[in-house]
């Protein structure tokens, strides 16, 4: 912008306040919020970019941002934003997507009917949110229970679920949920088939029970049909189907109550895919164990590990993801690995060959993403918001004298 025949000094510094909130700064803009990138099947809609045609290479979630973490099921998705909302797209088929329909939705949408969220599972065809009170809400298929409302309808809106002592994280399987509650113990409802809620029996529940002999725990997670736990002592313990060695007890015999993972200790973190499961150490390595058919473990071969084993190559993690037949890991330098099955181009390198070792998605070491998620045959990662905008260079102090000509860039 050019101003001329300024002749006064006050004059000239009242242009130059204005210019200057013209630029947006450099802390406005360090709070752009962030987006969601996706990749892999999307037949439901679960990419979420207003289309059904699958993606070999991350594309935008459209209309999201302000995203502080997401979910993935097997073809729907859950954002939640920084103001405590809750976004669903996908399939809707159970009522998944919790807006009151079973129209499946390519793009999100809010589901107007929850606040005050702090985190979100999405299982097989259902989904459930953990609110700021410590309650549980849960909609979507509950032909096993799952909804922990005492029932076995399925509900296209959030129900709470009851007789549920505080809790402060959640998980959610095929047809099996798990909430973390505030003391430490581990509560479950839905499908126990195989053991899956690890209170002893097989018998289904439609409303919480407690895992039996299980405290000290800091996080849950949940596979197909098995359950994992996280102690604060670094330790993990398993229980429910064991067909593939997902136990990681070096048998493959399914347990009713928690068993522990002798083999490891020193564990930060946990995930499971539909059959495999996943442990992150504190040095930043990967171990795996369970079903490997389609490279799921990562370690260089198909061959199924009844204990875990070091996933090849991989150091620096930070997160990890478990899908049906791939998994994600996010290192500290916010590039996204995977590994695994890759039919639908759900690993996002651009093709659809499979690995059985860590291969870098594409575009993530320049992005540096900060959050990921695993569905069935498909895969989520978390934005970061833009750098800021360079403040305008400082424009030198200019004392005009009246009478003369000054020109302002």
């Amino acid at each position: 912008m050019v101003h001329r025949l300024i002749r006064s000094g006050a004059a000239l510094l009242l242009i130059l306040a204005v210019g200057l909130m013209l630029h947006p700064s450099s802390s406005a803009d360090a709070a752009t919020p962030p987006g969601v990138s996706a990749w892999g099947f999307n037949a439901n809609g679960q990419l979420g970019d207003g289309t059904a045609n699958a993606r070999i290479a991350p594309v935008a979630v459209n209309g999201l941002s302000g995203v502080a973490s997401v979910a993935a099921g097997e073809t729907h998705n859950l954002a939640l934003k920084t103001d405590g909302t809750l976004w669903a797209w996908g399939d809707n088929s159970s009522g998944q997507l919790g807006d009151g329909t079973t129209t499946n939705r390519n793009t999100p949408i809010a589901i107007g009917a929850l606040g005050n969220v702090t985190a979100a599972a999405a299982g097989n065809s259902y989904s459930m949110a953990l609110k700021t009170d410590g309650t549980v809400w849960t909609w979507g298929n509950n032909a096993w229970g799952e909804l922990g409302d005492g029932t076995t309808t399925n509900r296209s809106t959030p129900a709470m679920v009851i007789g549920l002592p505080e809790a402060v994280a959640i998980a959610a399987g095929t047809g099996h949920s798990l909430a973390l509650t505030r003391d430490g113990s581990v509560w479950a409802w839905g499908d126990n088939v195989g053991g899956d809620l690890g209170d002893g029996t097989t018998t289904q529940r439609k409303t919480p029970v407690a895992v039996a002999g299980l405290n000290g725990v800091v996080a849950i997670a949940t596979g197909a049909f098995h359950s994992l736990a996280l102690k604060s002592d670094g330790t993990v313990w398993a229980w429910g189907q064991n067909s593939a060695g997902q136990l990681g007890d070096g048998t493959t015999i399914n347990r009713m109550t928690a068993t522990a993972i002798r083999t490891l200790t020193d564990v930060s973190a946990i995930s499971a895919g539909a059959f495999h499961s996943l442990a992150l150490k504190s040095d930043g390595t990967v171990w795996a164990w369970g079903d490997n058919l389609g490279g799921d473990l990562g370690d260089g071969t198909t061959i199924q590990r009844m204990a875990p084993v070091l996933t090849s190559g991989l150091t620096g993690v930070i997160a990890l993801a478990g899908g049906h037949t791939h998994t994600l890991a996010l290192r500290s330098d916010g590039t996204v690995w995977a590994w695994g099955a890759n039919d639908y181009g759900q690993l996002g390198d651009g093709t659809t060959t499979g690995r059985s070792t860590p291969i870098m998605i594409s575009g993530t070491s320049a992005v540096s993403m900060i959050g990921i998620a695993a569905g069935a045959f498909h895969s989520l990662a978390l934005v970061p918001p833009p750098p800021p905008t360079p403040l305008p260079t400082a424009i030198p102090t200019i004392t005009p004298r009246l009478g003369y000509e000054v020109t302002v860039y």
